[in-house]
């Protein structure tokens, strides 16, 4: 993958001098997980918006960026504080997620700060749309990125999510420039992303960025958020679709495996 044009940060404001605690953002919900997003138990906090519109996403509730609960950095980190012997504890960390936490640019850089300063492991996970909106200040506060690489192929990429693929590649050769330690993700999805040309084409994408790429996770598709579709009277985009057979995802998962990527 070329590294030519690596896309830069848009201008924006730097946290010197910023009462981080006061910076207020739009948040979905926020739940301790483990062994999901991110190494250990994990403080995960998802926030509201999301310019894709990703045909198996499983939170529709959270694509608008004016939903949610408003909330200061202050208050959402005394979770941080309550749960921080914990989290250290195991391991784990702080993981901010959606929607696309790139929506809320300035909410996320204050808050990935002040988790710093509470000496918590952090992650931020991302389609890399937006990623133009994260700061060079911001990503010196990720310890991981989980960065979602939905397809190979600009057409294909287009039809999953209504959008671009060049923004993502061009964050992802932005990250292995800086050295960021990035997790890429891939959902497998049945007569959607798991034609093996696309598959392979993901595969390369992520050798590509060299040791930056700690593991790559294949996530076989699923139907959990349903549910949520009808609950806000929408279309579920992928009605009949099934999930993927354990051999249709472990081949997949041989198919990074045959470029040298640690896969799970």
């Amino acid at each position: 993958m070329s590294t030519t044009s690596v896309a830069r940060p848009l201008p924006g404001a730097s946290l010197d001098g910023v009462d981080i605690d006061a910076v207020e953002g739009r948040l979905h919900s926020w739940e301790l997980v483990t062994a999901l997003d991110g190494p250990g138990t994990r403080l995960v906090t998802w926030v509201t918006g999301c310019s894709l519109r990703c045909q198996y996403c499983h939170n529709p509730d959270t694509w608008d960026v004016g939903g949610g609960t408003p909330v200061t950095v202050g208050e959402h980190a005394r979770r941080l504080v309550r749960y921080r012997s914990f989290l250290r504890a195991s391991g784990g960390g702080v993981t901010i997620s959606g929607g696309e936490p790139l929506m809320q640019p300035a909410f996320t850089a204050a808050f990935l700060r002040r988790a710093k300063e509470l000496d918590l492991h952090t992650a931020l996970d991302t389609s890399g749309y937006l990623g133009a909106r994260a700061s060079d200040e911001l990503l010196d506060d990720v310890d991981l990125v989980l960065l979602d690489v939905k397809s190979s192929d600009p057409a294909t990429y287009k039809r999953v999510t209504a959008r671009a693929l060049a923004p993502t590649l061009r964050f992802a050769e932005r990250l292995a420039e800086r050295g960021n330690r990035t997790w890429i993700r891939f959902v497998l999805v049945p007569g959607l992303t798991d034609e093996a040309g696309n598959v392979a084409g993901v595969a390369r994408i992520a050798a590509a960025l060299g040791p930056v790429v700690e593991r790559v996770e294949v996530l076989p598709y699923h139907s959990m958020g349903r549910s949520k579709y009808e609950r806000m009277g929408l279309p579920y985009p992928l009605e009949g679709t099934p999930a993927p057979t354990a051999e249709q995802a472990e081949r997949a998962r041989d198919a990074f495996r045959a470029h040298g990527l640690t896969t799970y």
